[in-house]
């Protein structure tokens, strides 16, 4: 149902564009009089702009029925009202970053598996080094 609602939007784009393109300019904006051009009678310059407000009106209505579609798909959120995660045997779950495999401990796993925050251990050189200031 989105999938059709949007091409018949864009559908409706194309023909509102090509409308526009269709019109007998006015001169207003670019300074160019509406001398000699395609559609130059008056009955057709009525269907054109009756086409073209109709078209618009198709337009409004199809971006208004896509915004309410999705805005339904979305979910209120509130961070007002979020409780501290319960286990499925009712106890409260450790939180985030204490060792319950999160993230830092997957992370901590990967640089080498040590515990307790220490830092890792420096490599045994393989040749002579450059004395470094303590």
């Amino acid at each position: 149902m989105h999938t059709v609602i949007i091409v018949v939007h864009l559908l409706i784009v194309l023909a509102m564009i090509g409308l526009v393109l269709l019109q007998r300019s006015e001169g207003g904006g670019l300074g160019m009089g509406g001398g000699g051009g395609f559609v130059t009678t008056r009955g057709t310059t009525n269907v054109l702009s009756r086409t073209t407000a109709f078209l618009a009106a198709a337009f409004f209505a199809t971006s208004l029925i896509l915004s309410v579609i999705a805005g339904m798909e979305r979910r209120p959120t509130s961070i007002l009202n979020t409780g501290a995660p319960v286990a499925p045997n009712g106890a409260p779950t450790a939180p985030l970053g204490s060792g319950s495999g999160g993230v830092l401990d997957a992370l901590k796993q990967q640089g080498g598996g040590q515990q307790g925050g220490q830092p890792p251990a420096a490599p045994q050189p393989s040749g002579p080094q450059v004395p470094q200031s303590q």
